[in-house]
């Protein structure tokens, strides 16, 4: 959800610049810095920016540059002729030295309401239009990135998981191997009938096919999901979560020190892919 657009326009008195920032929130939340003359357009222009951001911490400025000789600002010529009169019953000073300080006194300007004119008000709203297909882009082009480490992070959680898999008969035989000599230490008969239905029962809590199958399942449907045309971040975030629930699953399973440190890098490249998920509309 980072990006960045700018757009200007030069109008016959003024340069309008619109510029959008946006950052990763789980919702959209819009932020207006503008002139006080453009507040009565901010739900205009806030409908505008949320058509096309869906989500994200957008903070939204408008700067406006006169360039032409008019000004809104005008010199309050009667009410400084009165300051100056007033002071001059207090002080007997030099002209030029009371009008300095008659401007600096309250109401010495007033300021003229500016008018938007409509042709204007058409012409920033395309500028608007342009920062945001300007912004799209820029999230566009740190998508394809992220898409690409996906990808990459996805595929190295299935190699460790078939690396995991692989320890599996080596695991259950050294099992065995060791509950088979605990009971020979203690030099007693044993029902070999019930210590098979024991043993086999103990194997099965170990298991951990059905979740490599989940897991599997959950990393292709990451990968599908991550391809689809539509914004997809959240179902993406809950993906990851079903994930590391599979794989903390094996490491609870594992009672092996080769297959445990395998499931550690797996949560390490998980924990990754979370990170950068946030990023994703």
């Amino acid at each position: 959800m980072t990006g960045f657009g700018k757009s200007s326009l030069q109008l016959p008195n003024k340069k309008v610049t619109v510029e959008i920032k946006s950052l990763n929130s789980k919702g959209l939340d819009l932020n207006f810095r503008m002139p006080s003359v453009f507040r009565e357009m901010e739900l205009g222009l806030r409908n505008q920016v949320a058509q096309k951001l869906e989500r994200g911490k957008v903070e939204f400025s408008l700067f406006v540059e006169v360039t032409g000789e008019e000004t809104t600002a005008k010199v309050n010529a009667p009410v400084v002729q009165s300051y100056i009169n007033q002071l001059r019953e207090v002080v007997d000073g030099d002209a030029t030295e009371l009008l300095k300080m008659a401007v600096r006194m309250p109401d010495a300007l007033k300021t003229e309401r500016e008018e938007i004119d409509e042709n204007d008000w058409k012409a920033i709203q395309g500028v608007v239009d342009e920062a945001l297909v300007n912004i799209k882009s820029f999230r566009a082009s740190e998508g394809a990135a992220l898409q690409k480490d996906f990808v990459t992070r996805i595929a190295n959680i299935k190699a460790l998981m078939e690396a995991t898999v692989a320890h599996d008969g080596e695991r259950i035989e050294s099992v065995k191997t060791r509950l088979q000599n605990a009971i020979a230490e203690l030099k007693v008969n044993v029902d070999e009938n019930r210590f098979e239905q024991e043993l086999i029962y103990y194997l099965e809590k170990m298991d951990i096919t059905e979740e490599k199958v989940r897991l599997e399942n959950h990393l292709n449907y990451f990968v599908e999901t991550l391809e689809g045309n539509q914004a997809n971040g959240r179902k993406l975030g809950f993906i990851t979560q079903e994930m590391g629930r599979e794989i903390n699953t094996m490491g609870s399973k594992a009672n092996h020190a080769q297959m445990q440190k395998l499931v550690v890098q797996m949560k390490d490249e998980l924990e990754k892919i979370k990170e950068q998920v946030l990023n994703v509309l």
